[in-house]
């Protein structure tokens, strides 16, 4: 049976019939969060329930470990530096590890009140940072340590590039989950993995517009997921979505049309365009990392 299945015949260009899915590494009991770093060819991702971040070096295709622990890492990002920025659900924390290898923080509170467990990140065109907040990490002791939430809501956040200040920059979710900028950075896609606390909640991924680079105006559904939960996702170059879900990657139009889906034997959890071409899709995927050639190229950060 083929991994792809379409849904829309734009899906028939974005794909070669003849180019399979490989699994890189395996081993792990949670994997998230990967972050492609273009000048190295390597990426490193987040295996929480390990407390343990990986590296898979693209040149020799070795796999080792990059940190541990890793305070339950769990969505990293690749700032416009070349810096390491983590969400850190142990210490509910959002870090940058600088190019020497030494830790600086970048948040760790709301109006003096600990975070949830910060849960992905991303930078946008001027600098700012933006990650999701919502309560997985303190739920249990299986990714982080439990613990009531201090700030009693999961949120969206904003820390500003000059100052640091943090703001909320969307307060009306269950549980925001992974967020992406459209190329233009006009837009920024937030997924609700709400279904985990009740079928009652949502499953979806809500677009907004960015205004002044500073604020979110709209948040109306842009797609809602039927197979499973969206989790962490990307864009490509011409605006499509590709994100996780319980059977593979989707693939999205920038009009909201689901054109097809990558089928992966394991839940996915996130996926980052890498590669010198920027056109191969990384797929962290339950226990393991899953690579695939797409006729796509990822958006630039």
């Amino acid at each position: 049976m083929s991994i792809y299945e379409i849904f829309d015949p734009q899906f028939s260009a974005l794909f070669n019939s003849n180019v399979h899915l490989d699994q890189l590494a395996t081993g792990c009991r949670w994997s998230e969060g990967p972050a492609w770093f273009a000048a190295g060819r390597y990426l490193v991702w987040s295996d929480i329930p390990n407390n343990r971040m990986m590296r898979y070096d693209e040149t020799d295709g070795s796999v080792s470990v990059f940190r541990s622990p890793s305070w339950n890492s769990n969505g990293n990002y690749v700032d416009r530096e070349g810096r390491l920025l983590t969400c850190e659900h142990g210490t509910r924390r959002v870090t940058r590890t600088e190019h020497d290898g030494s830790i600086t923080v970048i948040a760790d509170n709301f109006g003096g009140k600990r975070f949830n467990s910060p849960n992905d990140v991303v930078v946008d065109s001027a600098g700012a940072i933006w990650f999701t907040d919502p309560t997985y990490g303190i739920k249990t002791d299986y990714e982080g340590d439990k613990a009531i939430s201090e700030i009693g809501s999961a949120n969206v956040y904003r820390v500003d590039p000059a100052s640091g200040e943090v703001t909320a920059v969307a307060t009306d979710f269950v549980q925001p989950n992974g967020l992406a900028f459209s190329p233009d950075h006009s837009r920024l896609y937030i997924a609700d993995t709400g279904r985990t606390e009740g079928p009652e909640h949502p499953a979806h991924i809500r677009v907004f517009d960015v205004v002044d680079g500073r604020s979110l105006k709209g948040g109306a559904v842009f797609a809602e997921c039927t197979r499973g939960l969206f989790d962490g996702f990307r864009l490509d170059e011409d605006g499509r979505i590709w994100t996780s879900t319980g059977e593979g990657v989707e693939c999205y139009d920038a009009d909201g049309t689901l054109l097809g889906l990558i089928r992966t034997p394991e839940v996915v959890a996130n996926c980052v365009f890498g590669g010198p071409k920027r056109n191969r899709l990384f797929i962290a995927a339950t226990t393991s990392l899953y690579a695939i050639y797409v006729m796509a190229r990822g958006a630039r950060p």
